[in-house]
């Protein structure tokens, strides 16, 4: 596995399992693994089938801590600090279900949350006493107005008498692919004594993120099995020791569950939690067998990081080609299509480019009629098409009155599979103003 193969469709062709006539172009909603990491988790898998008592009892714990271990660097925080959970949507409804909201309290977001977790918002309102109040943005905006729509917000909102106890914000954003100033929305949370939960789910293997350590937000999660090689699904929760004590459970509850106490030890002032058998911390041990699952993506997280260093050539070569080629790659496309990319204050493995589809291809709609009734039909249709003509997925979203695509770049991909696409987007994008029948655009 320590044979270097230059980026591109070599290496496609050597350490990933693709069809043959499959464009791999959203690496971002699932990602995947290569060859030889899948190798190594089916090893594991293996070891668990031949002999699974003592696999699960006694082999795993010190596997996973051996992958705890390697993960911890990446973010820049103590190995006790981290622990492995499936997903990051797992992670953001472990923080907002085990914190106690009073009357008054409120969490503030912004408009462009992942889906998921605004549900996750609303859902926990209806158990308790939590008000959501959402910053609306509009891309292309400046990181300094991002900023300044937050602190605007939370000031705003004690001037109503109400208590903002926490705000959530993403490293990069699922739609549009672009990163937000998530260092600088933490400092402004801990300026104006507010909780941060940083939802990094497109984040650790994409951008980097040495320094979450010396950032130092709350609750911060990161999936691993996005951009980081690992099968899927593998994240890492971290908690600052701080903070660990507002964490009393998994999700579900595990064994590693403390029942209160009228008494609780001193040394332990909020967590209540005993130290584990294995003299693990209470926040580690709270996480180390919570429900039977397969571990094998945790503990194949030294894998993609050795695959990562000796053939990638480590984190910087990745992230190097990955930039790059959202740039090429995004200008390419917006080329053939007569359109634009979406300008982005910081790089990343993602470019957005605009699709040729305005109101004036159909009629007379106005164009917040056909904003609101056949986007999401138009979207619908371009992905269905795509995935039957031409054997790949568009990612494509509505926003600030235009329909677009998000591509990922990859080490797997070269600028022609951009150019490519681009030529298929442009073929499918001509032939929605042809399209027919009532029953579609109704």
């Amino acid at each position: 596995m320590t044979r270097k193969v230059p980026f591109g469709h070599k290496m496609r062709e050597a350490h990933f399992g693709f069809a043959p006539s499959y464009t791999p172009l959203n690496h971002g909603s699932y990602g995947t693994s290569p060859l030889p990491v899948i190798a190594e988790q089916r090893r594991y898998q293996q070891r668990e089938l031949e002999r699974p008592t003592k696999f699960i009892i006694y082999d795993l714990p010190p596997l996973i801590d051996a992958s705890r271990a390697a993960v911890a660097p990446l973010l820049g925080v103590p190995v006790d600090e981290v622990v492995f959970i499936p997903n990051a949507t797992t992670g953001i409804n472990i923080v907002l279900r085990n914190l106690k909201f009073e009357e008054g309290d409120v969490i503030v977001h912004f408009s462009t949350i992942y889906a998921a977790c605004e549900k996750t918002i609303a859902s926990v309102a209806e158990i308790q006493p939590l008000e959501a109040r959402c910053i609306e943005l509009e891309y292309p905006i400046s990181d300094e107005e991002i900023v300044r729509r937050l602190k605007e917000t939370l000031e705003a909102v004690r001037k109503e008498g109400k208590n903002v106890r926490i705000a959530m914000f993403d490293t990069v954003l699922t739609f549009p692919g672009v990163r937000m100033p998530w260092e600088e929305l933490t400092k402004a949370c801990r300026e104006l004594g507010v909780l941060s939960l940083v939802d990094g789910a497109h984040g650790v293997g994409m951008i980097d993120l040495t320094h979450v350590g010396e950032v130092g937000p709350d609750f911060f999660v990161t999936n691993c099995h996005k951009w980081l090689f690992t099968p899927r699904g593998s994240a890492i929760f971290h908690v600052p020791t701080r903070n660990q004590h507002l964490i009393r459970t998994s999700i579900p509850t595990g064994h590693g569950y403390s029942y209160p106490t009228s008494t609780p030890d001193p040394a332990l002032p909020t967590s209540l939690t005993p130290p584990s058998p294995n003299s693990q911390t209470p926040f580690i041990y709270l996480f180390e067998f919570v429900a039977t699952q397969d571990w094998s993506p945790y503990i194949s997280v030294p894998s993609a990081l050795k695959f990562r260093s000796e053939v990638c050539g480590g984190e910087a070569s990745i992230q190097s080609y990955c930039f790059n080629l959202a740039r090429t790659g995004g200008d390419a496309v917006a080329k053939i299509l007569g359109t634009d990319v979406m300008p982005a204050t910081s790089p990343t493995a993602f470019t957005n480019v605009r699709l040729p589809i305005s109101s004036a291809k159909f009629g007379d709609v106005p164009r917040r009629e056909w904003e609101a009734s056949k986007a999401g039909k138009i979207k619908g249709w371009l992905n269905k098409t795509a995935l039957e003509e031409h054997d790949t997925y568009l990612q494509i979203g509505y926003h600030t009155g235009s329909l677009w695509v998000r591509l990922s770049a990859q080490i797997y991909l070269e600028v022609g599979d951009f150019e490519w696409v681009g030529g298929v987007l442009r073929e499918l994008c001509g032939r929605v103003g042809d399209l027919e029948g009532e029953e579609f655009w109704e």
